[in-house]
This record gives C-alpha cells, sequence and structure tokens, in this order.
C-alpha cells in the first residue's frame, strides 16, 4: 500500500506517542527503551480486524479483501463494469431510473471486509476509522470534490443522533474537508421525519421510507442555493436515501449534487447498454 492508504494512529499509537514525547528529555537510550516497552505493552492494530500490525493501517489480509472500485463504470451511478464500453456510458439502471443527483462514487464495494469497517465505525465507536475512510473517499471522489463547492452529510434524526452519540457520516465527512479543502455545511439539510431502519426493506420500500424525510432549514438555504453539493453518506444500497437527500437539496435551488460513499452495494457487475 502506498502512503495515501495509511490509517491515522490507533489508540495505542496515539497515547505510546504522548508518553515515549514526554521520555526524549531524558535521553536516547532511554527513549528506546520505553518506546519498545510501549511497542510491546501498546502493538499497533490494523483498522479492520484489530490484528497486530507493523506500522499503521490495515494489515496484508485485509488489504487483499477490500475491492476499490476504479474505471470502468457508469459515468452516473459509479457501478462497475465488466469491460471498458468508453467513457460516458451508462449502465441500464441508470437509464431505467436516473436519480435525482448528477453523479455518484463510492471507495470500496460493500464486502464483509468493508461492512466490518463500517459497523465499527458505526456502531462500536471506532471513530479512529473515520480519517482512513475519508482518505480513500476522497480519491474516490476526485472527479467531483474538484467542482464542489460545499459538503453536506446524510443526516440523522435528532433522536437517533441522541442515541449513538455521532453522525458517522459527518465524521466521514470531515475527514474529506481535511483532505481536500472543501467546506462542510454540517446542519445544512436535516431529517425531520424519524424513519424506521432500512435494512431488511424492498426497494420501494425503502423510497417510500425516506419520503418527505429530510429538508433544508429556511436560515440554511443560503449555504446551498446555487451550489455544488458533494452529498456523503457511509453506504449506498438501493439509493433511496440519499436521493430524497438529492431532491431536498436541489428544491432547495443547488446547483447540482453529487454523492461520494464509503461503499455501495454491487449485486453483480453491470454492463453497460
Amino acid at each position: 500500500m502506498d502512503g495515501e492508504t495509511v490509517a491515522p494512529l490507533s489508540l495505542g499509537s496515539h497515547v505510546r506517542g504522548l508518553i515515549a514525547s514526554g521520555y526524549r528529555a531524558a535521553g536516547s537510550a532511554l527513549g528506546s527503551i520505553t518506546r519498545l516497552a510501549l511497542d510491546v505493552a501498546l502493538p499497533t492494530l490494523c483498522v479492520a480486524c484489530r490484528e497486530p500490525v507493523a506500522g499503521e493501517g490495515v494489515c496484508a489480509t485485509c488489504w487483499a479483501q477490500l475491492s476499490f472500485i476504479a474505471p470502468p463504470y457508469c459515468a452516473r451511478l459509479g457501478i462497475p463494469f465488466v469491460y471498458d464500453p468508453g467513457p460516458g456510458l451508462l449502465s441500464m439502471q441508470a437509464i431505467a431510473a436516473p436519480p435525482a443527483y448528477q453523479r455518484a462514487r463510492a471507495a470500496v464495494r460493500y464486502d464483509d471486509t468493508a461492512k466490518t469497517l463500517v459497523h465499527s465505525l458505526k456502531y462500536q465507536d471506532r471513530t479512529d476509522l473515520a480519517p482512513v475512510m475519508g482518505r480513500w473517499m476522497a480519491r474516490a471522489g476526485q472527479e467531483l470534490l474538484g467542482d464542489a463547492d460545499v459538503l453536506v452529510p446524510v443526516p440523522l434524526h435528532w433522536r437517533r443522533g441522541w442515541s449513538r452519540r455521532f453522525n458517522q457520516s459527518g465524521l466521514l465527512a470531515k475527514s474529506i474537508e481535511k483532505e481536500t479543502l472543501v467546506p462542510l455545511a454540517g446542519d445544512a439539510l436535516r431529517r425531520v421525519k424519524r424513519t424506521q431502519q432500512q435494512v431488511g426493506l424492498t426497494r420501494s420500500e425503502r423510497a417510500e421510507n425516506v419520503q418527505g424525510a429530510f429538508k433544508v432549514p429556511p436560515e440554511k438555504r443560503a449555504l446551498i442555493a446555487g451550489r455544488r453539493v458533494v452529498l456523503v453518506d457511509d453506504v449506498l444500497t438501493s439509493g433511496a436515501t440519499v436521493d430524497a437527500c438529492a431532491r431536498a437539496l436541489l428544491r432547495a435551488k443547488a446547483r447540482q449534487v453529487d454523492v461520494l460513499v464509503f461503499a455501495r452495494v454491487v449485486e453483480s457487475f453491470k454492463s453497460p447498454i
């Protein structure tokens, strides 16, 4: 893996750095002994499987299991193609049911390893994963981010946000902001209707579930009107949630809405028409 795919410091690395820095003034010999002891006591762990790893980041096994999405893919939905049909080709899905947003891109396919990362961030308070996931997203979304005026995370309902204590999409958006300097408008979009979990719902049920669930408050419209917005989320499944968000942003006069997610469900590799 290259330098751009290195993960941020784990908790063990962070603590090790803080303690070791306090010993530097005591001399290099003592500092070396201290660092060696800390390496044993607080080993750096893989951000996915939590196994000890040399250096920082993802272990070789988990790295090999991640399926990064790269061209060729549908110019609209970012769904990967089996072969390269040439620039600008659309998938059958994009033509049959074009979304409200203009383009969607994802860093990886939603497989077992990606699921582990997403669930660890979302449900196990592994907020230390957000920087590396955001870094991969920034790379995957270079085309979108180069034209973007503002980042907007998919919001949680306030009750769910209160129980979870953070919005994983907001953390990913903050990481992308640091990587790209595209400004973040974290509260420009609100979830005004508490919806049920999308897991287990059909495509049509997902769309109905989030209908009318999102709104740009009047006092936030100035952040959106005339802007090219990149909507940030963790996973794209049917696209119902981000489509509902995009429609709310377009009603607030956004110039264009694109979607950037960490992982997307790919039922099978799609061929263009």
